[in-house]
């Protein structure tokens, strides 16, 4: 397989991940403000997930175009970093649903903290595939910021257990560290001009 048609897979099923997480939304049968006002937890709880798989898939698209080889090992990394990340419409439905209840809460965490074990998998898979001299083992370095990402979605797991906001913030401040622009590929790879 080319990484090209990996990529282009992830991304099918990345859209489809989306795609799903509104079809679960409801709209309201009533005509008022107040009736989207009590979808708050279901609206809050999409959001987040989208800004997830957004943060992922802009971040998947970085790393394969930091790469020149994939492999077996790495076709089946990137399997199980879609499994996980296809199980967020259900945990999303689910925490939203019934307003960030105690074990809802704590399993979206518990995904969060899955997809991002499963991408640390994939790009140590990617690094042994193209060397420890690669674009992306380069730019990844001792990657303190992906480490960082796992201690705080440990962190907010336990904290479910005293609050399900607590865990709920603490999953936020992980999309809020990701959406700051993670320059380290873009600096060792030269902008592509686009065709005309």
């Amino acid at each position: 397989m080319t990484k090209g048609r990996l990529e282009a897979f992830s991304d099918g099923v990345i859209a489809i991940i989306i795609t799903i997480m509104v079809l679960e939304m409801k709209s309201p049968h009533e005509p008022s403000l107040d009736a989207i006002l009590t979808l708050w937890p279901i609206l809050i709880s999409y959001v987040l997930s989208f800004i997830f798989v957004a943060i992922y898939w802009n971040a998947h698209h970085h790393m394969f175009h930091a790469v020149d080889h994939v492999n077996g090992s790495v076709l089946w990394a990137n399997m199980h970093l879609l499994f996980w990340l296809s199980l967020t419409p259900f945990v999303t439905g689910w925490m939203g649903e019934t307003y960030f209840a105690e074990w809802p809460t704590r399993l979206y965490g518990f995904n969060l903290l899955a997809c991002a074990i499963a991408y640390t998998i994939l790009q140590r898979t990617l690094i042994s595939a193209n060397g420890r001299s690669s674009t992306l083992a380069r730019a990844i370095g001792s990657d303190r910021k992906g480490w960082a990402s796992l201690a705080i979605y440990v962190i907010s797991i336990a904290a479910t257990f005293l609050h399900p906001w607590l865990g709920y913030f603490g999953y936020a401040s992980v999309a809020v560290i990701w959406l700051v622009p993670d320059r380290r590929i873009e600096q060792l790879i030269p902008v592509e001009k686009d065709a005309d």
